[in-house]
């Protein structure tokens, strides 16, 4: 049981330091990568600060929380 404990308290703070550490660059880079292989084209992919995605759709965040990637077709 305490092993188990150890494990989900690593998991849970690896979690937060990966999604809290993202650069803006590389998150977009995946989602990117993400979208070619389903076959999506069109789109662009937009890094705004957060709250200023007024017409598209946030698909991601990245730098702590301060800034969002636009996804628009």
């Amino acid at each position: 049981m305490k092993k188990w404990m150890v494990a989900l308290g690593l998991l849970s703070l690896a979690g937060t330091a990966f999604a809290a550490g993202k650069p803006c660059e590389e998150l977009k880079s995946e989602i990117a990568a993400k979208l070619d292989a389903k076959g999506v084209s069109g789109y662009t992919l937009e890094i705004v600060e957060k709250g200023a995605a007024a017409d598209g759709k946030v698909v991601g965040t990245c730098e702590g929380g301060s800034k969002e990637i636009v996804y628009k077709k």
